[in-house]
């Protein structure tokens, strides 16, 4: 049989056991169509490029399918159908890979990057304004002594 990935987003009004329930929804179409779910991964809620239907935001979900091509359309229709579900794409495919999706390992890297060190702190031209542990050396911010100061207005006169 053909196999096939499904990516469907739904609305984020809804929660994560909604969205479950749906994909159970087109599991139990898939099989009453003589296939099955291979594989099935929740992105989570994710920003939209644009809004759609008014959502700026939506739940993604991954289903990897191996089902005969007649048994798709009947689960496109119901997809479109159901008002939770605001976009959804279909596509075949050679193989359904079993490790996770490159969005699921991309995330996993941005959380262990972000829990690392994230070097040093920049140089800002204000301090924390808690104490002075380190002095300004910089011309601007340097007091004058009192003496150049009189001595200044001395020779003006």
């Amino acid at each position: 049989m053909p196999l096939y990935e499904c990516v469907f987003i739904a609305r984020n009004d809804v929660t994560q056991q909604q969205v479950e329930t749906i994909a159970e929804q087109v599991a139990t179409l898939i099989a009453e169509g003589g296939g099955e779910v291979k594989k099935r991964e929740y992105w989570g809620l994710r920003g939209l490029a644009y809004k759609v239907k008014k959502n700026r935001k939506g739940h993604y979900m991954l289903l990897g399918i191996d089902a005969p091509a007649t048994a798709l359309p009947e689960v496109e229709r119901q997809l479109g159908l159901n008002e939770d579900v605001l976009r959804s794409l279909t596509i075949r495919v050679e193989a359904i890979d079993e490790a996770p999706s490159a969005v699921l390992a991309k995330r996993g890297d941005d959380r262990e990057r972000d829990r690392g060190f994230r070097g040093p702190r920049p140089a800002g031209r204000f301090g924390s304004g808690r104490g002075r542990e380190r002095g300004d050396d910089r011309e601007e911010f340097r007091a004058r002594p009192r003496d150049d100061a009189d001595g200044q207005q001395g020779t003006e006169e």
